[in-house]
């Protein structure tokens, strides 16, 4: 799973203005895990998705669906 890399989130979180700390901390997890999820080293759980969309603005389609 390494090489698919959640680009589409970083940008989203880039354009947010929010470090990968700052994220972690709305969402309740650890920047790690930001930081794996990014890398595509670490597949969040559906309710951790929903929270990621909802601190970036986006819909789960935008972060998360493989084209």
């Amino acid at each position: 799973m390494g090489e698919n890399k959640n680009i589409k989130m970083k940008l989203a979180r880039i354009q947010k203005d929010l470090s990968q700390e700052q994220l972690a901390e709305v969402v309740g997890v650890t920047r790690q895990t930001i930081g794996l999820i990014e890398a595509g080293n670490y597949n969040p759980t559906l309710k951790l998705c929903i929270a990621i969309c909802k601190a970036l603005d986006r819909t789960l389609n935008d972060i998360f669906w493989e084209e």
